[in-house]
């Protein structure tokens, strides 16, 4: 109808749009304002100029008369009785048990909410973690206290659960010069060296398809990503962070490298500090405490990079969630000539941007203020240490490589003939241990000749449990007699050149009676076929 219109309302915590009506009256909006942004009736006042003049007060008369329209931007101020004069941004509001979202938090912080912090009084793990960093820096936006890299950290702690994880990882890089990126799969656990600690342990890496140089890094559209996260969800596993390559070789005979940026400068440049933002932001943390029922992000940023001593180093960041909230609102640009640099950007008439302050020192120890025009981006970040076990741990315990996904460059595919090369050198272990590959399940679920997305939940709770029995009766199904068949015939290949060692299943020749797969189009076709049913091209 054309009395319906949309105002916007812009807060310190970012623009919603509220529908609404010409006739609707002010006391009718402003109660919508209020359920929108979770204030009570007296929390926040609302005015129609940035400038706090023109407030708009609860009473009867319609948004048309007082000349509201549609598209008009109102500006929201919380009230200094809903929020602390510190960190708006940083800390969640305290409410009434009835006001508080029903959330479901993370099973680490329900653990954490229910453990004993250093000191008298119980600490909520959404709020609790102190950052060790040496010195805090401080951030004004809209001339209100900010403060990253935060006094807390959601994650303390990211430890790889063995060398060879990040050791596969950058053998893409070794072997190409091309830069790397994948996400960490894994868990959150108590990291007990620090009261309420977090830890995100790291039991996998998938590198989704992505365009790269020795200079740049694409993602691409993923597919299979909903099927990844699915796969690792039943696995007991989840997407903890992602991880990237910026790495330049200076012998690569030796395999040593050299800084491929500046240490003294910067440690991320704006544009991953975005980036990070933007996972973080996909990645919220659920928290009981927070009005909207997430707070942050134990979302974690890993960079492979270059150290003094000329090796590879891991180091481990996130974002500040004033980085978060900046990104969220398309608010922070990179600088293009200065990595280090962000930009916040100037408000227009399609956005209204808040003014972003940091201070400084001067060269005489004074504090000294600047706009945010340009951002050195150490305001923006909190690092993390990472770290690996003196005694490796494996959640996938085969000791053969099956193929990583997405790397046909280098001529490394997951298909059929890779996979029954993988069988045929498992000789001497078990079942179990055969499957036990995150890129092999990954495969198993996700081919394109025959998925077992439906039909492979059983294998999967025997990895997650390492459960030899559950894994040796998925193994006596139907599904892995078939998978056992196409990789006997694939390329025409005889099963008598193939070890199965411990599968312990039958031999079955590759001839007239078998399924056979096309050497031009992969197809699998049915058995006493001579061309193929999808290209007509001859099965030799």
């Amino acid at each position: 109808m054309a009395d319906n219109i949309i105002i916007r309302v812009q807060s310190p915590e970012g623009m919603k749009k509220i529908p609404s009506t010409k006739r609707e009256t002010a006391a009718a909006f402003l109660k919508k304002v209020a359920k929108e942004f979770g204030f009570n009736s007296n929390g926040f006042s609302v005015y129609l100029n940035r400038n706090k003049t023109g407030e708009l007060v609860s009473q009867n008369k319609t948004l048309s008369l007082l000349k509201i329209k549609h598209g008009d931007m109102l500006f929201l101020f919380p009230s200094e009785s809903s929020t602390s004069s510190g960190e708006v941004m940083d800390t969640a509001t305290p409410h009434t048990s009835s006001s508080l979202p029903s959330v479901q938090e993370d099973e680490i912080d329900q653990y954490l909410a229910k453990q004993d912090g250093r000191g008298p009084a119980k600490l909520d793990p959404c709020l609790k973690k102190p950052n060790n960093s040496p010195e805090y820096h401080t951030v004004y936006v809209n001339v209100v206290f900010l403060s990253p890299p935060q006094k807390y950290r959601h994650v303390d702690n990211i430890m790889f659960e063995n060398h060879t994880i990040a050791d596969r990882f950058l053998d893409f890089w070794r072997k190409t010069g091309s830069q790397r990126m994948g996400y960490l799969y894994g868990r959150y656990t108590e990291h007990t060296d620090i009261p309420l600690g977090i830890r995100a342990e790291v039991a996998a890496i998938y590198e989704p398809p992505q365009n790269a140089t020795q200079n740049s890094l694409e993602l691409l559209d993923d597919p299979k990503a909903a099927a990844v996260d699915e796969i690792a969800a039943k696995l007991g596993m989840c997407k903890v962070g992602w991880i990237f390559t910026d790495l330049l070789s200076e012998d690569t005979r030796i395999g040593t490298v050299r800084y491929s940026r500046n240490s003294d400068s910067y440690y991320l440049s704006a544009e991953e500090c975005i980036t990070a933002g933007y996972f973080q932001n996909e990645h919220s943390n659920p928290c009981r405490l927070s009005r909207d029922g997430h707070f942050g992000s134990k979302f974690v940023t890993v960079v492979a990079t270059g150290g003094p001593d000329n090796q590879v180093h891991f180091e481990g960041y996130q974002v500040s969630n004033q980085c978060m909230a900046l990104v969220r609102d398309e608010c922070l640009l990179p600088c293009k000539d200065a990595p280090e640099l962000g930009y916040a950007q100037e408000s227009s008439p399609e956005q209204y941007v808040p003014d972003v302050f940091y201070k400084d020192k001067d060269k005489f120890g004074n504090d000294v203020t600047f706009l945010a025009r340009p951002l050195p981006v150490e305001y923006l970040l909190i690092d993390i240490t990472t770290t690996f076990p003196k005694d490796p741990q494996y959640t996938f315990s085969s000791t053969q490589r099956f193929p990583i996904e997405n790397r046909d460059i280098l001529g490394e595919t997951q298909d059929f003939h890779s996979l029954a090369t993988y069988l045929s050198q498992c000789t001497s272990t078990s079942f179990l241990n055969i499957v036990s590959d995150f890129h092999l399940l990954l495969f198993l679920v996700t081919n394109e000749v025959m998925p077992l997305r439906d039909s492979i939940g059983l294998l999967l709770e025997a990895v997650k449990t390492s459960n030899e029995d559950l894994a040796q009766t998925w193994k006596k199904s139907e599904q892995w007699a078939t998978i056992e068949q196409l990789c006997s015939t694939v390329g025409g290949q005889p099963s008598s050149s193939l070890d199965y060692g411990a599968m312990g299943g039958p031999s079955v020749p590759a001839s007239s009676s078998a399924m056979w797969s096309c050497l031009h189009c992969t197809f699998m076709n049915q058995p006493g076929t001579e061309h193929c049913e999808m290209c007509s091209l001859p099965r030799s």
